[in-house]
Order: C-alpha cells, then structure tokens, then sequence
C-alpha cells in the first residue's frame, strides 16, 4: 500500500512543489525520473492535458521515489478519479462547497486554493488551514500573504502563479508559506528538446535552495 501523506507533510518536504502540464505521454516518465533525482519529490501533475491521467499512472508506476499529485482539480468527479487513480495528494485552483464536500468525505487529500480573505476564512472554517494562494503574483504577492498573517496565524499556504526562481524567495522567507509551486523547474523550452539535465538541475537548485535565500 503507498505511504500515506498529509497535506502539511507534503508542503514541508522541499521549498518547491513543481506544476507541471504534460502534454506528451512519452516524456512523463523520463522528465520525474529528471525531478526526483534533482530531489523535488512531490510532483504536480495538472489536468490540463489529455494524456494528464495517464502520465500520472505511468509515473506512478514506472518512478521510483515520485509522490505523485493531481493539480486543477475542479470538481468532486476528478477528485474521485484521482483518488481512484491513486494520487498522494489533489490541488484546485479554488473551491466549490461540493469539492469540499468530497474530500471531507476522505479519499485524496485535497491543497484547496484561494486568493481573498474571505475565500481563506471561508476554506478554514471547513477545516482545510493548509492552502494555495492563487494567482500569488496579481492576487497581491509576498505583501499580501505578509499582511494576513496577523489576522489568520493559524493558516499556511503554497502560493503558486506568477512565481519564478527570481521571485520564490520573497514568499519563502514569510513564516506562514510552508512551499511554493511553480512550473519553472520544468521549462518548456528544456521540455521540448528533453533536456532532463537542465530540468534536474533546476531541481536541486529548488530543492536545496540555490539562488534563493530563504530567510
């Protein structure tokens, strides 16, 4: 049986989760294989794609290591087909009562996204204190999240949208973002000529910290 992960255990296994969109079935594989040996673990795979389902069936399968997500997760029908699929985790870009119905319900546990207060008071009061800010960049930023920590200590968040290598470390250093995700550690232009060598170094540098300070 796959080890079992809460959403605060995975937030807290490296500063970046990335989010990845594949759109070629025949690079899955090769490109976590990329990720996990620059030690980024925790994969993003969104359902943007038509192949998306069964990249993370292959990478599931064939990469040893690779803890395996679904991103844009809409509704409780995906969130049921992941949790089938036998994701370790889900994430959506916002929330509907009925998506927080469903993984209330147990299955795959869900990183709900939100960009307002209110839409953060709102994902606390159901019991879900581990979310994702997004879009981060024209939600509000690192000034953003700065200035609702004193108002909502208890909340941790993965902001994600908007963020580059450049910027990550302005969101890490706030003692409330436990990680941030972002697509950059798997460029399209390093993705489109294979080029797992750029991608697994970008991964180190976003896994042990690179050019980021992390406060």
């Amino acid at each position: 049986m796959p080890e079992q992960f809460t959403v605060d255990d995975l937030m807290r296994r490296s500063p970046v989760i990335p989010v990845i969109v594949i759109e070629r079935l025949e690079q899955a594989v090769p490109m976590a294989r990329a990720l996990v040996a620059g030690g980024l673990d925790v994969l993003e795979i969104t359902l943007r794609t038509s192949v998306a389902m069964e990249a993370m069936r292959a990478i599931m399968a064939e990469v040893e290591g690779a803890i395996v997500g679904a991103g844009t997760v809409r509704d409780p029908e995906q969130l049921d087909a992941v949790a089938k699929l036998g994701c370790a985790f889900a994430v959506s870009p916002g929330f509907t009562n009925r998506l927080l119905d469903a993984a209330a319900d147990g299955g795959c546990p869900l990183l709900p996204g939100a960009a307002t207060a209110a839409e953060m008071m709102t994902l606390a009061d159901r019991g879900f204190d581990r979310q994702k800010f997004f879009p981060a960049g024209p939600a509000g930023g690192p000034g953003y999240l700065k200035a609702i920590a004193s108002p909502l200590p208890d909340i941790r968040f993965c902001p994600t949208g908007g963020i580059s290598a450049a910027t990550a470390h302005e969101y890490l250093a706030l003692d409330n973002v436990l990680c941030g995700g972002g697509s950059w550690v798997v460029p399209r232009s390093a993705l489109q000529i294979e080029d797992w060598t750029t991608i697994s170094r970008l991964a180190k540098e976003a896994a042990t910290g690179g050019r980021f300070a992390f406060g």
